[in-house]
């Protein structure tokens, strides 16, 4: 093809080829990282003027959204979707509330399932085999991943495999892919150069094609056919039906375009802010503490995120690799609400390929945090009375790693606590919800399983550390200036075992300079 004419089109003449009933695949993660914003945009337009298309399957791999009124929260008109699958839907928080009030079809599944399983489908597998989920609440025994009261139909069962439990999770339709790139040429070929993350578009494009759907690609540019060099092509033109191009399209919702997102360059070596001295940063210290040279790490959304600008304050961020899931090595993750991309990193590849390294073991240990912890060592992070979150890439990343520390405070609504300054912590008004309770609602990471797995697991709050055994929490240090019954023992929701041997968590947690963890760090020793 020489011209563009054939698939060149505007956002509507694209979303008025989608068919009512349809199942529709969209790109991207998180906070608009590879996000076709604009088709968004178009989808919910066409159905509020005109009512179609109507009764879609959407589906996601991430949760899309600003944790607002962006992305798929734009779409939850009633009416609009009977079913949304995705790895969560924090970022779009409208539609959980429409999986809550029970109007829509809800499925939460594992981040890295859901990546993965656009390979399968890609490939016209029926649908992924593994082990992960086993155990959590997307194990057809428990829920099924099923997030909503009108949700029946099993997407995952159990299958045996030499005599060996999986979860086999079936494979989804896809009528139409729609996915960003930043350049295509036009043939249709697509370049991903102004992108924070590769995600899977090609594996959806191909799902879609071999199924004689449509594939939309929302683009910035347009480029004469036969200019883009061959190898920087991520999806072929062959693939591509409709090429929608969006001058104005934004890297992430909060960013426009850092070339340090898009691997164009690498940034100046700058300091990385400190944390203020606060118990987020006392748990993020402590959870640095277990770090060793030459660890990969995967480092989780939250409290757990301080443990980066800890470990630059401590002189030894370069000396650990840390990875994000949707396909980077090494460098600085970013915060906030780019999270999921970073700068400086020395490799980028395909999220299904990042989980695979996950699934394998790839990882050294994750720093992740909690909502609930129970007493048979569960952690829940998915849904909390109406607070459908989902369990993102947690799944993966705590099943497939060594070693896994979770963080968040003991208690939560009104806690009023603080590091003194000089070795201990000072609480001010206690927090009227426990968060150590006697059974999660939900599981998003298994106890039981860790056990059987031989993970070692911690649990890191601003005044106790606990670590999981075959009986259940175990005490193991505690904050001076914290009474054990009082502050501690009260606080948790069912038994804990006090180690013989509690100690005193470091004092130098809780006071303002450095702790100068460099020379116990580099002490420890490559830990492989």
């Amino acid at each position: 093809m020489n011209g563009s004419e054939g698939k060149l089109s505007t956002p509507a003449e694209a979303i008025a080829r989608i068919a009512d009933g349809a199942a529709v695949f969209v790109s991207g993660s998180g906070g608009g990282h590879q996000v076709p914003e604009a088709m968004i945009d178009a989808l919910a337009e066409s159905f509020r003027e005109t009512g179609t298309p109507k009764g879609l399957t959407l589906c996601s791999v991430v949760s899309l959204g600003d944790w607002d009124t962006a992305g798929f929260s734009k779409l939850a008109l009633p009416g609009l979707a009977k079913r949304v699958i995705s790895a969560g839907f924090n970022n779009c928080p409208a539609i959980a509330g429409l999986a809550t009030a029970g109007e829509i079809e809800a499925y939460t599944l594992p981040q890295g399932v859901l990546s993965q399983l656009t390979r399968e489908m890609a490939a016209g597998r029926p649908g992924l085999t593994t082990k992960i989920g086993l155990q959590t609440f997307v194990d057809p025994r428990q829920e099924g991943g099923k997030q909503s009261a009108i949700t029946t139909e099993e997407l995952v069962r159990v299958v045996q495999v030499d005599g060996a439990e999986y979860l086999f999770y079936r494979a989804l339709p896809i009528d139409v892919a729609i996915i960003r790139a930043t350049t295509a040429d036009e043939a249709g070929n697509l370049t991903v150069e102004d992108e924070p993350i590769f995600g899977e578009i090609l594996s959806m494009a191909v799902a879609a094609r071999r199924g004689g759907g449509r594939v939309i690609a929302q683009v910035k540019r347009l480029a004469r056919a036969g200019t883009l060099p061959a190898k920087a092509v991520k999806v072929p033109g062959v693939l591509v039906d409709d090429i929608v191009v969006v001058p104005d399209q934004r890297q992430t919702y909060r960013t426009a375009y850092r070339a340090g997102y898009a691997g164009a360059v690498r940034e100046p070596s700058r300091d990385v802010e400190p944390l203020p001295l606060d118990v987020r940063k006392v748990i993020a210290r402590r959870g640095a503490m277990e770090l060793f040279p030459g660890a990969v790490v995967n480092i989780g959304y939250g409290v757990s995120i301080g443990i980066t600008p800890v470990a630059a304050e401590e002189d030894f961020l370069s000396e650990i690799c840390l990875t994000v899931e949707q396909g980077l090595f090494g460098g600085a993750p970013a915060l906030g609400q780019d999270f999921g991309t970073g700068v400086n990193y020395d490799a980028m590849i395909d999220q299904p390929l990042q989980f695979d390294f996950y699934d394998g073991g790839g990882l050294d240990m994750a720093f992740l945090s909690f909502a609930e912890v129970d007493a048979a060592g569960n952690v829940n992070v998915s849904r909390y009375g109406p607070n459908i979150t989902g369990p993102g890439g947690f799944i993966n990343i705590s099943q497939g790693t060594r070693k896994v520390t979770f963080s968040g405070t003991l208690t939560t609504k009104g806690l009023r606590c603080a590091p003194d300054g000089t070795g201990g912590l000072t609480i001010a008004a206690e927090g009227a919800t426990q968060k150590f309770v006697p059974k999660v609602e939900q599981i998003t990471f298994s106890g039981r399983r860790a056990i059987e797995e031989g993970q070692e697991v911690l649990y890191v709050t601003e005044r106790a550390v606990f670590r999981l055994t075959a009986d259940g929490l175990e005490l193991i240090e505690i904050a001076g200036g914290v009474d054990l019954e009082r502050d501690v023992l009260a606080q948790v929701g069912f038994s804990v075992a006090v180690s013989p041997d509690l100690k005193p968590m470091d004092p130098r947690l809780f006071r303002p300079e450095p702790m100068g963890l460099a020379q116990t760090f580099r002490a420890r020793g490559a830990g492989r």
